[in-house]
């Protein structure tokens, strides 16, 4: 498949600026840039899917650029519901910096920061250059100004699309960037910034989007438990990542395979298949984790999931260590103390038994380890210094229910 088909065929195109958009992805050699604010410290899975489209098109023989918004970031884009919280300069230089590495070792794009030719700008020279070239009613029929209306937009959220506009003029100017790629949600801001290239140069620049990725419900793919997932393993770790791609929703997993992974036509069409006529294999599931785990890290953090995985569903956790104890554990109920405690007692503390009676049973029926090993000890005493690193200590109750004592 050329290029444009195959983007079509992964779900990977929502809207294109012209009919010619088709004509220049296949033909290569077009330099084009996608966008991101430095809100952040961290790509997540959300940045993951709009960043492997860049690599197809650089693949396809294509430059791209990754603009980081320094200046962007300062202000914000509209929200569909709020005003985004203005971030501090520090901050957002700080963010920068580190989404700036994180990208080029990923995938050794061209970063730039749009805070470098914004930031003399006066003004004056904003209105003569740039905003006379912007009609107030072609700016309020925009989706992302039209959905803020009601609840009230302030002049710095409605003059992102200006900025962003900008953004595109400069580098078609002084980068030979021909095309702007984005999500759905900034198909209003790419053909602002088409329109400023053509009234001010004259000459034509393309657009595409791509499709949000979304669960089932609508909602954005990329968080579990309200957080998100990181691309850096110090916020997200490969166990964790892992989980959250095994436990993708069966009926959208395929469109995430076509998404985040370069497995070809046909591997994905054999996963669909066995996802279909053996879903208890997750096949597919366990493709996407590998695939991803390995673009973003490297095979031995998807060896060391899936290793960490085994030994959850075997319940043999004993040569765990502390960090993989607290990355397996995040989230599960646990409690601090900083005495050794009776084991009827941690319980019941933890959550893990109504009362001492329940806990007493639970400890007899076996149903009772801790850090892996079965107590059926009544009298067992928690210690301080038999946890994992001295820390942390884990309970499980039956087969699926885990408690983390941390030790002070």
């Amino acid at each position: 498949m050329k290029i444009y088909d195959e983007l079509v065929w992964r779900g990977l195109i929502k809207d294109v600026s012209s009919p010619e958009v088709e004509e220049k992805l296949n033909n290569g050699g077009m330099t084009f840039y996608i966008g991101t604010d430095p809100t952040g410290d961290s790509l997540h899975i959300g940045h993951f899917s709009s960043f492997l489209i860049s690599k197809r098109l650089k693949d396809a023989g294509h430059n791209p650029i990754l603009l980081v918004g320094g200046a962007t970031g300062l202000i914000g884009d509209p929200k569909p519901d709020t005003e985004r919280p203005m971030i501090t300069r520090e901050q957002v230089q700080h963010n920068f910096d580190c989404l700036k590495k994180q990208a080029q070792d990923l995938f050794g794009f061209e970063v730039v920061n749009n805070y470098d030719w914004s930031k003399d700008l006066n003004f004056i020279d904003f209105l003569r250059d740039y905003g006379k070239y912007f009609n107030v009613n072609y700016m309020l029929n925009k989706d992302i100004v039209k959905r803020r209306l009601d609840l009230g937009i302030t002049y710095t959220e409605f003059s992102y699309m200006i900025m962003q506009a900008m953004d595109f003029y400069w580098l078609y100017e002084n980068k030979d960037c021909h095309m702007q790629v984005a999500g759905q949600d900034q198909w209003g801001n790419i053909t602002a910034g088409i329109e400023l290239i053509r009234k001010k140069s004259g000459k034509e620049a393309y657009g595409f989007t791509m499709p949000l990725l979304t669960k089932s419900d609508g909602t954005k793919f990329g968080k579990t438990n309200g957080h998100a997932i990181w691309l850096d393993r110090e916020k997200t770790s490969p166990y964790e990542m892992y989980q959250f791609f095994i436990n993708s929703e069966d009926e959208k997993v395929i469109d995430y395979l076509k998404f985040l992974t370069f497995l070809s036509k046909e591997e994905i069409e054999e996963l669909e298949e066995k996802n279909k006529t053996q879903p208890h294999l997750r096949e597919a599931h366990k493709a996407l984790a590998k695939e991803v785990i390995t673009f973003v890290h490297d095979e031995a953090a998807y060896e060391e999931a899936l290793e960490i995985s085994q030994m959850l569903f075997s319940g043999k956790i004993q040569t765990l260590t502390l960090a993989q104890v607290q990355s397996c554990f995040n989230g599960v109920p646990s409690i601090e103390m900083e005495e050794d405690t009776k084991i009827l007692n941690a319980l019941v503390q933890v959550g893990a038994a109504s009362s001492n009676r329940e806990a007493r049973q639970f400890v007899t029926g076996g149903s009772v380890l801790i850090n892996g090993e079965k107590v059926t000890d009544v009298e067992f005493v928690i210690k301080k210094e038999n946890a994992f690193g001295k820390e942390a200590t884990v309970i499980r109750r039956g087969k699926k229910n885990y408690y983390v004592i941390n030790h002070k």
